[in-house]
């Protein structure tokens, strides 16, 4: 397992970096061939001192990224909710792949699940409970990147879907937080 920890407007002290390994060094025991995890800290001059410091978590697994991010006024506050938050993806994910393999030879899942709080449980018992409300059909014509930035700029959205021209496939365009654009450009995998 690779781990990377990166900062932005804030020093890494060592007791940080021993903290942040101790916190997420762990993952690889719930969710086995881990090929790297990514901490990103940064400090960032909002109004809201509770949001201040910011922790995101991105997990690389055999082709499946699990993700997250949390504020909080300390910085081993943001540390621990997002590593308590990638692990009730870890055991939605878990469940997931549980749930399509069951009946079909043992489970691919070797490590044990990450300890879950009874609340935790709630939410997931909750987020089952998810269905579609409704879906929306919509045209597409080619346009480039440049047509795309255009269109969502008119629409007032903070992305917009559009068949790429150039590469002849969907792609997502979204605005991101500090006023660029990203380009999501599916692959099959």
């Amino acid at each position: 397992m690779q781990f990377t920890l990166n900062g932005k407007n804030l020093r890494i002290s060592s007791e940080l970096q021993e903290y942040v390994e101790k916190r997420a060094g762990k993952l690889d025991r719930y969710l086995p061939d881990i090929q790297e995890v990514r901490m990103d800290l940064s400090f960032q001059k909002t109004r809201s001192a509770g949001d201040r410091h910011v922790a995101q978590l991105t997990v690389r697994n055999n082709g499946t990224i699990l993700r997250a991010e949390e504020r909080a006024a300390e910085m081993t506050v943001a540390i621990d909710a997002v590593v308590d938050k990638i692990h009730r993806q870890i055991a939605r994910f878990k469940g997931k792949r549980e749930d399509r393999w069951r009946g079909q030879g043992p489970s691919r899942i070797t490590a044990d699940p990450p300890p879950i709080s009874e609340e935790t449980w709630d939410e997931l018992a909750e987020e089952q409970k998810r269905h579609i409300a409704r879906v929306k059909r919509f045209f597409v014509s080619p346009m480039d990147e440049e047509e795309a930035i255009e269109q969502m700029e008119l629409l007032g959205h903070d992305f917009f879907v559009f068949f790429n021209a150039n590469s002849g496939n969907m792609n997502v365009l979204y605005r991101r937080h500090d006023g660029n654009y990203g380009l999501l450009e599916p692959q099959v995998g």
